[in-house]
C-alpha cells in the first residue's frame, strides 16, 4: 500500500435515530503497518468487544478524531445536517490531512478538505469506515452514561437515548430533559404533553 493510500479515511457516524444526545462522528486513518483484527460494523459487534477494539484503534492508527453535533445543533440544522455537522469536524481535526474520505452511507457532507466517496453499507466493507465506526459508537455510548448520571430516571444509559418503550415511557411521566432532541415528533409529543 503507497503511503497516498494510507492517508484514506474512513468516516462513520453513530446516534442518529435517538431522541437524546448528540450524534457522534469518527474519522480514522488506518496504520497499513499495523493491521487490527476484527474491524467491522459496530452493531455487529458485543459491547465488549467494541470496548476491546476502541484503544486499539486509538493506539494503532495513523491518525483519528470523534466529533459531535448538540442536541441544539441538531433542532436548529435538521439532524442529517447535524450528522454532516459532525463528520466535517471529524475529519478537520484528524491533524493529517487525508487525501480520501470513504463515507458510511449514501450521501456526502460538504465543507470536507479532501475529496469523498459515499459507500453504503461501508462499515462492513471497508476497515477504515470499521474502525470509525466503532469509535463513534463507544464515545457516544460512553456520554450517555454521563448524560444518564445528569438526568436520572430515562434510563438513558440502558437504551442509549433510542426510542424504547420504556424510555417513551419515561418521556410521558418525566417530560423532555435538556439532552432530548425538542425537533423529534415523540419528544415534541412528551413536551406538549408535559
Amino acid at each position: 500500500m503507497t503511503a497516498k493510500l494510507s492517508l484514506i479515511c474512513g468516516v462513520d457516524e453513530a446516534g442518529r435515530g435517538p431522541w437524546a444526545g448528540p450524534v457522534t462522528a469518527a474519522a480514522v486513518i488506518l496504520d497499513p503497518a499495523r493491521p487490527i483484527e476484527g474491524l467491522t460494523d459496530s452493531k455487529k459487534l458485543s459491547e465488549a468487544k467494541r470496548d476491546a477494539l476502541a484503544p486499539l484503534i486509538r493506539r494503532d492508527t495513523r491518525a483519528w478524531c470523534v466529533a459531535h453535533a448538540s442536541v441544539d445543533e441538531i433542532d436548529r440544522l435538521n439532524i442529517r445536517q447535524a450528522t454532516f455537522l459532525a463528520m466535517q469536524r471529524a475529519v478537520a481535526g484528524l491533524g493529517i490531512a487525508p487525501t480520501m474520505a470513504l463515507i458510511d452511507g449514501n450521501a456526502l457532507p460538504g465543507g470536507l478538505p479532501c475529496p469523498a466517496r459515499a459507500i453504503v453499507k461501508g462499515d462492513l466493507t471497508e476497515p477504515a469506515i470499521s474502525a470509525a465506526s466503532i469509535l463513534a459508537k463507544t464515545v457516544r455510548d460512553a456520554l450517555m452514561q454521563d448524560l444518564d448520571t445528569a438526568h436520572p430516571g430515562y434510563g438513558l444509559a440502558r437504551h442509549k437515548g433510542y426510542g424504547t418503550a420504556a424510555h417513551a415511557e419515561a418521556l410521558t411521566r418525566l417530560g423532555p430533559a435538556p439532552c432530548h432532541r425538542m425537533s423529534f415528533a415523540p419528544v415534541i409529543a412528551a413536551a406538549r404533553n408535559a
